[in-house]
């Protein structure tokens, strides 16, 4: 199989391959659900395109908890065939599908009730072990086990010895969201899907009542009919989770069923503000908060409140940020400060909202629908299952091909990167002797491409400034700075700092430092002269401004209000 480029050269032959004649199938809205289902689609053998309207995973599906997990509190609720799915997709991930990018990672839940706490929380807990045995994907994770008070201070000596009487460690998986989707997108783009970001849909085609595709525009392109597409497809797949109901509206139908969207934010400290081998697990009187391990960081969320302000650039108040702190320094020896927040992030859920409670769904399940011919809306879900809500939408479409489609086999198709890894892992101290990095440096970039670090490498043989690291971010190479740019389909410096890399909520600085090193990395790929580098960094350092501002909001209102301050590059 080739490996898929995806830069501005390939960008522009997609949408212009996806207008010359009709597809089999248009997806629209490249997060996790739609890059998987333009991957389940073109893996039968359909001719598939794959549109989005900013950047891949630029909304949902880049601020999550960062978590691969069964849902370990769905098996409270008693949803076992959710959490029994979640598992099975859970093992598929870590062991076969993507190795390089989801990997295991431990959590410690203490106990405050002697007695039955321990036997509530431990069944539960030895029931999510056997049901992802059962699953026959779940051997790779190591089963639970119960701790004393004394066991687990020592695991997690950040936690005060008043805030338990003992605990249970048990392990789930994480991956860098905004990564796989990336890396799914390439995946889908190397068995032959025309792939394009930055392509917004700004109307559907009818035939009668039946939807025939999408009118496209290229926001890079300007406005007006010159950037502007129009992509025949026998079916079309809305997959644009928050913006659903905006999606259905281009249509004039009204839907089956409404998106709500939940927000969420999180908080990342440095990894040395809280001393513990083990990420955390917390109850609190409406959900749960997790302390995540994240590199030299912390990741802790998340809220749940419901928001209905702008979509694109949802917002983290003060009262959010303070909501945070004050439910996991209820349990830390040491409180954290906002002095401490090196960054922080807010998403949106896409939650099912029926017409009468008699059609509502719970909250993570996902629902297709196919609201009028040649149109397949596919929403609601969690990350961990993404392959099988797009299996769902692809099914649904191949109801209204008229022709014979193969079944989905996503769960025997590795992503790009998988194939070879765990061999160059083995390897990666010959790799380190060879190219003259440090072996950390070389695990990195395994951990993040996989075996297409030997594209990054050859990058950096080729020109050896690559290999330094990024000024004021120095976990990152200045290789993957360019890689993004002319492989992985990054077309603004906000891309790059955001989700090709984490420096915007890695850094105290927020990447403002890391700017114009990395725009002037970016401008010759992507061919931009001086006054387009001052124009991406100025756009950056007002967004990272108007996010701290919105910060110290105290309520959503205003949190929105603020952040709307700073305009998006490219307007949409």
């Amino acid at each position: 199989m080739r490996t898929a480029t995806l830069g501005p050269v390939q960008r522009a032959e997609a949408l212009t391959r996806m207008a010359d004649r009709e597809l089999d199938v248009l997806v629209v809205g490249a997060g996790v659900v739609g890059a998987g289902t333009a991957l389940d689609a073109v893996t039968r053998g359909l001719s598939t395109g794959l549109v989005e309207a900013r950047d891949w995973a630029s909304g949902t599906s880049s601020r999550s908890s960062k978590l691969i997990h069964g849902g370990l509190r769905y098996l409270e609720m008693l949803d076992f065939a959710l959490v029994r799915e979640a598992l099975k997709e859970r093992g598929l991930l870590l062991e076969r599908l993507a190795p390089h990018l989801v990997k295991p990672v431990p959590f410690l839940y203490p106990l405050q009730h002697r007695g039955w706490e321990r036997i509530y929380a431990g069944s539960g807990v030895a029931l999510y072990d056997a049901m992802s045995v059962s699953s026959g994907h779940g051997r790779g994770l190591p089963v639970h086990r119960h701790l004393s008070r004394g066991r687990a201070l020592r695991v997690a000596p950040a936690l005060r010895k008043d805030a338990l009487v003992g605990a249970l460690q048990y392990y789930d998986a994480q991956m860098d969201d905004a990564r796989y989707v990336a890396t799914l997108v390439r995946t889908a783009a190397a068995y032959g899907a025309h792939c394009a970001n930055r392509a917004r849909v700004i109307g559907f085609l009818r035939e009668g009542e039946r939807v025939v595709g999408a009118r496209v525009r290229d926001v890079e392109g300007g406005r007006g009919s010159a950037g502007e597409y129009e992509v025949r497809a026998k079916q079309v797949v809305n997959a644009t989770g928050v913006w659903t109901d905006d999606t259905q509206a281009l249509i004039g139908e009204r839907g089956q069923f409404h998106v709500r969207a939940s927000k969420g934010i999180h908080l990342v400290v440095p990894k040395d503000r809280i001393h513990s081998s083990t990420g955390l697990i917390l109850r609190t009187e409406k959900s749960v908060l997790f302390v995540i391990p994240w590199g030299r960081h912390w990741i802790v969320g998340t809220t749940d409140t419901d928001w209905d302000l702008d979509k694109a650039h949802p917002a983290a108040s003060s009262a959010d940020i303070d909501y945070l702190l004050e439910h996991v320094n209820s349990v830390l020896a040491v409180p954290l400060t906002r002095d401490d927040v090196q960054g922080v992030y807010a998403g949106l859920r896409p939650l099912l909202a029926g017409e009468s409670d008699a059609t509502s769904k719970l909250s993570r399940e996902h629902t297709v629908a196919h609201p009028v011919p040649g149109l397949v809306v596919v929403a609601g879900g969690k990350y961990t299952t993404y392959r099988v809500m797009a299996k769902d939408a692809v099914d649904e479409a191949v109801h209204g091909l008229d022709q014979r489609v193969a079944e989905c086999v996503t769960e025997d198709v590795p992503l790009v990167g998988a194939e070879g890894y765990r061999a160059l892992w083995n390897g990666r101290a010959r790799i380190a002797a060879r190219t003259g990095l440090h072996v950390v440096r070389v695990e990195h970039l395994l951990n993040r491409f996989g075996s297409l670090t030997e594209e990054l490498l050859d990058l950096m043989a080729a020109d050896p400034g690559l290999r330094e690291p990024v000024s004021g971010a120095d976990d990152y190479l200045r290789a993957e700075i360019v890689y993004a740019a002319s492989h992985e389909g990054a077309r603004h410096l906000d891309d790059v700092l955001t989700r090709r890399t984490r420096i915007s909520i890695e850094t105290f600085d927020r990447g403002t430092r890391s700017a114009r090193e990395c725009a002037e990395l970016m401008a010759p790929v992507l061919g931009w002269d001086e006054q387009q580098i001052e124009k991406e960094v100025e756009h950056y350092e007002k967004r990272v401004q108007a996010e701290r501002e919105s910060q110290r909001q105290p309520d959503d209102q205003t949190a929105d209000a603020a952040r709307l301050g700073a305009p998006d590059i490219v307007p949409l």
